[in-house]
């Protein structure tokens, strides 16, 4: 389809609904990243072939530890019998610590037995491991072994027997005192700094490198975790960089001063760094925790990485930092340096090598990923402000491009600066073809949420001279909503948090109790519903008017997997008189409520069965919430 000047004769549009917000992922125009996961291990679970000479592991041995973490699963948290069953579980991995963690199954077990380990027989485990420590971090099952036993570390770190200075006596014949968890990490990390590079550069050690950046430097990140995770789980998402939820422990200052010295190594081989894929993720995750713990070493890596890149290829048509944000490699570690940056060398980096080249960056499928963490990354209305004007124009063929994620991203950037919200809201009417006749703006929220244009998702075939036909209101109440994208409802939540929402507002106002079900029960569309109970720019007045159309649904509302969700949600906000109006409703159908795996829940929370027996204890019960909750809320309004 033409990307040409709009003409109110040109049929209508489908846009393409862009990838996931993970890299990679189907339709996202997005090439595969190439060797981010380990490959997998044998289907035989034998271990690494005979070159690696690791010790075999006998069914039999692997059987009883297999029994032995059963055992523990299913003995009391608390109590002295399970603390001693893993202390002689652990015991017997220590013995085996090296075929374990060389076998494939054995290597499950491993991880979830360390989770269950006390301070002391982690660091006889740890030490039974360091003199194979090379060959266990670039195993395809080791590797996994050690990533669990650093994720340890913020559970064992501060418990009493890391802070006695006892030391224990040789045992088994084993030479000298058993190290100190701090001492184990620090071995570690000081083995990795003295072969950087290689660890960096191989598929699964720099896994063992990532995780260990974390820990050093107190912070665990959300999208780590999850990848660790999901490297036996085929289904895990993968957060994107700006979705990570860090969690932050205690540290002693030693760590931080190793982070130092590994960060150093980066700049010694920045290119190697830039350019090859799998050292690239080490620089990202160091990034992401040095712009928390040591942000000027954080704008130092930043800067070296622009330099170089700046440096590289010169070309007559503009910056040659533009050449590498086409590049697959490159382009993910740019993504992650607009996310770092402060706001003045972020405004110097658009001036200097973005401005003039966004419309372009757009509609490139590698190139636009780094334009949406730009958007993401804007704070100010002094960078905005140009970027909008470069971007606006292009808006309607940037979404027929299939790159939807920079739309929601300049969306986004509306939103959190408070700047052109207007302006951006009349761009979108005007690309979904929804403008004129105003009589079609009504139908704006099943459009932004499928990402299709009126004609498309209405069925229109619009004749040559003819203009764009007034809304139907009778064929858009018979027409059952459709598919809610990501990052459609990604769209709706941002612009339901825009100062002037009032046109969403009554487009879902116009909804059908069926379509605002649809909208609800939606993995994606029920946070459509959380923006409009949350959003401080939605009235009560105008939040009732909405939420009064599910009316007659809460039955359908409450059976289903995110409709419940969101019937709490609606409940937890709700004045005596709505509750009673949705107890009584759900009240008619209670039996039917027990039975289901949602229901049951939602007739737990509304305390449906004294509804229904003891009204007037039912009412007394939730009179007394609705005032604790209006005093909390006097209370933070103050």
């Amino acid at each position: 389809m033409g990307l040409g000047p709009r003409s109110p004769h040109r049929a209508g549009r489908r846009f393409p609904a862009g990838g996931k917000r993970g890299r990679g992922a189907k339709g996202s125009g997005r090439p595969p990243p190439g060797r981010r996961q380990p490959p997998c291990p044998p289907p035989d679970g034998s271990s690494e072939p005979a070159l690696d000479a690791h010790p075999h592991l006998s069914p039999e041995a692997l059987g009883y530890f297999r029994q032995a973490l059963s055992a523990l699963k299913e003995a009391p948290e608390t109590g002295e019998e399970r603390e001693l069953m893993a202390h002689n579980v652990l015991k017997e991995v220590e013995a085996q610590a090296l075929a374990l963690a060389t076998n494939r199954t054995g290597s499950e077990i491993m991880q979830e037995l360390l989770g269950f380990s006390s301070l002391k027989p982690l660091c006889r485990v740890w030490a039974a491991l360091r003199s194979s420590l090379r060959s266990v971090a670039c195993h395809r099952c080791g590797v996994h072994v050690l990533q669990s036993a650093l994720l340890q570390v913020p559970r064992l770190l501060g418990s009493p027997a890391e802070k006695e200075e006892d030391v224990e006596e040789e045992e088994n014949g084993k030479d000298g005192p058993l190290e100190t968890l701090e001492e184990l990490v620090l071995g570690l990390a000081s083995e990795v700094c003295d072969d950087f590079l290689f660890y960096c550069g191989d598929t699964h050690g720099s896994f063992v490198v990532r995780t260990l950046l974390q820990v050093l430097g107190g912070t665990l990140l959300e999208s780590e975790r999850a990848r660790h995770r999901g490297s036996q789980s085929p289904d895990s998402q993968k957060s994107p960089a700006r979705e990570c939820k860090p969690t932050d422990f205690e540290v002693p200052e030693t760590f931080l001063n190793r982070l130092q010295d590994l960060s150093s190594c980066f700049l010694k081989d920045i290119s190697v760094f830039i350019t090859d894929k799998i050292s690239s993720f080490c620089l990202q995750v160091a990034l992401q925790i040095l712009h928390r713990k040591r942000p000027q070493l954080c704008a130092h890596l930043c800067g070296a990485v622009i330099g170089y890149l700046s440096s590289r290829n010169p070309s007559a048509n503009g910056s040659p930092l533009l050449l590498f944000l086409r590049d697959q490699t490159s382009s993910r570690l740019l993504e992650q340096v607009l996310l770092v940056l402060e706001p003045r060398k972020l405004q110097s980096l658009f001036e200097d090598h973005f401005r003039g080249q966004l419309q372009a960056l757009a509609a490139h499928p590698i190139a636009n990923f780094p334009l949406q963490r730009l958007l993401d990354a804007i704070t100010t209305p002094e960078l905005l402000s140009p970027v909008f004007e470069e971007l606006s124009p292009a808006l309607e063929a940037v979404l027929a491009q299939g790159h939807p994620g920079v739309v929601i991203a300049l969306v986004g950037a509306c939103r959190r600066v408070g700047a052109h919200q207007a302006q951006v809201l009349q761009l979108l009417l005007e690309a979904f073809h929804c403008a004129e006749p105003s009589s079609r703006q009504v139908a704006c929220v099943p459009l932004f949420a499928t990402l299709m244009a009126y004609e498309v998702y209405y069925g229109l075939l619009e004749e040559g001279g003819a203009g764009p036909a007034e809304h139907q209101v009778d064929m858009a109440t018979a027409r059952a909503l459709g598919d809610v994208t990501v990052l459609g409802s990604l769209l709706l939540q941002h612009l339901l948090h825009f100062s002037s929402p009032g046109i969403i507002l009554q487009s879902l106002g116009a909804l059908t109790g069926p379509q605002l079900l649809t909208l609800a029960q939606s993995p994606a569309g029920s946070h459509v519903l959380d923006a409009i109970l949350t959003s401080p720019s939605v009235t009560r007045k105008q939040r009732r008017r909405v939420l009064k159309t599910l009316k007659g649904q809460y039955v359908a509302l409450a059976c289903s997997r995110h409709g419940s969700r969101v019937l709490d949600a609606i409940w937890s906000g709700a004045a005596l008189g709505a509750r009673k109006e949705i107890a009584a409703e759900l009240g008619e159908r209670n039996q039917e409520l027990i039975r289901d795996p949602f229901g049951h829940h939602v007739a737990r929370n509304v305390a449906l069965t004294t509804f229904l027996k003891r009204r007037e204890a039912w009412e007394q019960q939730q009179g007394a919430v609705a005032k604790r909750r209006r005093a909390l809320n006097s209370i933070l309004e103050d």
